[in-house]
């Protein structure tokens, strides 16, 4: 752990608690900020400091993390007038864990760069448990210095830590990465639906095939959920949606078609519109089922 190191967090949700407990258990102070006072009471019990605004936070902090749902979310957090750009000191490192818009990123690291900062876009694959148990995919845009110097913190929080290129190569990779998913998800339920609909057992095909060639970490992790009719969230289908509009709207600005991301949107909209927004998206089961 780097001397003198104060991290800010903002954001605790489904992953972003679990992110800030893990820096926590390392050893960082902690300062937190989150929109829902009651999202932070266990950050509070191990040690966590509360802050009433980013602004706060980040007078406080010279490493700023934030893990909020939308970019508009991210916007407000740096840019309003209570955000991270109004209170933070030059030489403060920001990066953003959101998976959030490459255009928001690289305008993110451009301010950031003007105050003397220094700004990573790092979103992260993995899950709940890939949060709660350190294991995370990080995908890193920005500097390489300081990318290098971040590390150690990233260690903290992944396993899986790559810079893929300047600001906004994180975000861009996470569209790779959702867009990926996407489809993905789509088979990994058709394919739960046709072995109940055969009259087999959905435990024993997946132990079948989740080691052979139709293996992922949907099929592994979801489908076992989808058995027992857990469809909790370890990330949310609204916020699923939201990354596939961003993929979409990237992929459109670049001429690319990409059908399976088009379909995998509509479905996830149909569900959404059944009451289950807040749902996991293991959940697009009940919309196929239907």
């Amino acid at each position: 752990m780097r001397e003198n190191t104060i991290i800010g967090f903002i954001g605790t949700g489904v992953m972003g608690k679990s992110m800030a407990l893990n820096l926590l258990k390392a050893g960082y102070p902690v300062h937190i900020f989150t929109r829902t006072h009651a999202k932070a009471e266990d950050l509070l019990i191990n040690g966590a400091t509360w802050e009433e605004s980013p602004k706060s936070l980040a007078e406080k902090a010279n490493v700023i993390i934030t893990m909020v749902g939308y970019p508009s979310d991210v916007e407000e957090v740096y840019f309003g007038e209570e955000g991270i750009f109004a209170g933070a000191k030059p030489g403060t490192y920001v990066i953003d864990a959101t998976t959030s818009s490459p255009k928001l990123a690289k305008k993110i690291a451009e301010r950031a760069k003007e105050l003397k900062m220094h700004a990573l876009d790092a979103p992260v694959s993995g899950g709940d448990v890939g949060a709660r148990e350190a294991r995370l995919s990080i995908m890193v845009g920005g500097e390489e210095e300081a990318f290098n110097e971040m590390l150690p913190i990233f260690k903290t929080l992944g396993t899986n830590i790559v810079l893929q290129g300047e600001a906004g190569a994180g975000q861009h990779t996470k569209m790779c990465n959702q867009i990926a998913i996407a489809s993905g998800m789509i088979g990994v339920c058709e394919a739960l639906l046709y072995a109940e609909k055969a009259g087999l057992d959905p435990n024993t095909v997946l132990k079948s095939i989740e080691t052979g060639a139709a293996g992922s970490w949907s099929l592994s992790n979801y489908v076992p959920r989808i058995i027992n009719g857990d469809f909790s969230p370890g990330f949310y289908v609204k916020h699923f949606i939201k990354d596939m509009k961003i993929a979409l709207e990237s992929a459109e600005e670049m001429g690319l078609q990409v059908p399976g991301l088009s379909l995998a949107k509509q479905l996830y909209e149909e569900l959404a519109q059944m009451g289950e927004e807040n749902s996991g998206t293991q959940a697009l089961y009940k919309r196929l089922k239907q």
